[in-house]
């Protein structure tokens, strides 16, 4: 056998291969999508996530709102990794 009918005979041997995978792929059944419906990922609602979207559609004035501050507090704890301090309690006695 000589060198040209060598290469021949692999590049119908590469040809064929192609073809035969090419075929395969196209036969191949796909797997079929997951409907929508079937897996809806609701994230988990989220108070202080509203809380934080509430105060960022004030724009300004949520520096003045009481709510936006105790949410930034909130949001400042959590960042922070600290524990809220327990609200402080009404510690003055009357005097009679």
């Amino acid at each position: 056998m000589d060198g040209k009918m060598l290469a021949r005979i692999g590049a119908v041997v590469f040809i064929a291969m192609a073809i035969t995978a090419t075929v395969v792929e196209m036969t191949r059944k796909e797997d079929a999508p997951a409907s929508p419906s079937a897996r809806v990922l609701q994230p988990e609602r989220d108070p202080l996530r509203e809380s934080q979207r509430r105060c960022q559609q004030l724009g300004q004035s949520a520096a003045d709102d009481p709510e936006c501050l105790r949410t930034w507090a909130k949001t400042r704890d959590h960042f922070l990794g600290r524990t809220p301090a327990p609200a402080a309690a009404n510690t003055t006695t009357e005097a009679h």
